[in-house]
């Protein structure tokens, strides 16, 4: 039976264009894109490959099912 999943993917563009794509749900799961599209790409891609050895390994998966997100914006 296959449940669906939520991952929140954070994007960070460094200074040489690139992007670096962060999965928080699943510590140390990070990649790389040369573009938005790119990256979240390889980030789907990281996810599975993350995904496949927890279930190898008999772990549990965690995910973004039940996480809210907000941004706040300060001025200094």
């Amino acid at each position: 039976m296959n449940t669906s999943k939520t991952y929140r993917i954070v994007l960070r563009k460094e200074a040489e264009g690139a992007y670096t794509a962060m999965v928080p749900a699943l510590p140390g799961c990070i990649t790389w894109g040369e573009n938005i599209d790119h990256a979240l790409a390889m980030a789907k891609e990281a996810i599975e490959g993350y995904i496949e050895v927890l279930k190898e390994e008999g772990e549990s998966v965690p995910d973004d099912n039940d996480t809210l997100e907000y941004s706040l914006q300060l001025t200094a």
